[in-house]
């Protein structure tokens, strides 16, 4: 991706100039947009090219570069961290193995990742389709606190595909579960300080003769 051009690197005689809270100021000379940015402090930057005239917009050219390159990088450690994970199933499950296909699923989103759910079918259960978008819609649904469905169930072969993706991303999960650890080893830490109890304190008076 080039670079964008900014201040005396933009040579069209008008731009439609758009200013640092993003409302139109309209059609100006070039001279004029690059005087109003000199007089604001600010860069103008150009932001539409191929537009007619080309949009320009009045900025702080290094904290918008600074930003964009911050929120890539986020991207690019999320895209890394998340894992596609993978439940099978068959059509006729029974319901105590879909109860732990399910947990399977929940704590899979509840970490951050992807989950591709497949449901094979064999023999003649491929001629009935609408059995696995039922299980599958059930699957949905029932770990909707988690997660969503990003790819609605599809038939590829002998299986039925549906992804799911996480609510939370991997990085706000894998803060989510320090803060529980550090938490729970805090907890155990005060508990281990109380004092125990006296043998004097602990013991039951008895009646004296």
């Amino acid at each position: 991706m080039s670079e964008q051009r900014i201040n005396g690197q933009i040579r069209v005689p008008k731009v439609l100039l758009v200013g640092p809270a993003g409302e139109q100021v309209g059609i100006v000379r070039v001279e004029d947009a690059l005087r109003l940015a000199a007089e604001a402090d600010l860069d103008l930057v150009e932001v539409a090219p191929g537009a007619n005239p080309p949009v320009a917009r009045l900025m702080d050219y290094g904290k918008y570069k600074y930003e964009a390159n911050m929120k890539a990088r986020e991207a690019r450690k999320n895209q890394a961290n998340t894992v596609q994970k993978e439940i099978r199933m068959g059509l006729k499950i029974d319901t105590h193995d879909y109860e732990t296909k399910r947990r399977n699923v929940e704590k899979f989103l509840a970490g951050g990742d992807k989950v591709k759910v497949i449901i094979r079918f064999r023999g003649r259960e491929q001629s009935r389709p609408e059995m696995g978008i039922k299980l599958l819609g059930r699957m949905a649904e029932d770990v909707a606190e988690y997660g969503f469905v990003e790819s609605h169930p599809r038939q590829d072969g002998r299986n039925m595909v549906m992804v799911m993706n996480p609510h939370k991303k991997k990085a706000q999960a894998m803060a989510e579960a320090r803060k529980r650890k550090s938490d729970a080893e805090k907890a155990a830490q005060r508990q281990g300080d109380e004092p125990a109890a006296s043998a004097e304190d602990a013991a039951t008076p008895g009646d004296e003769s």
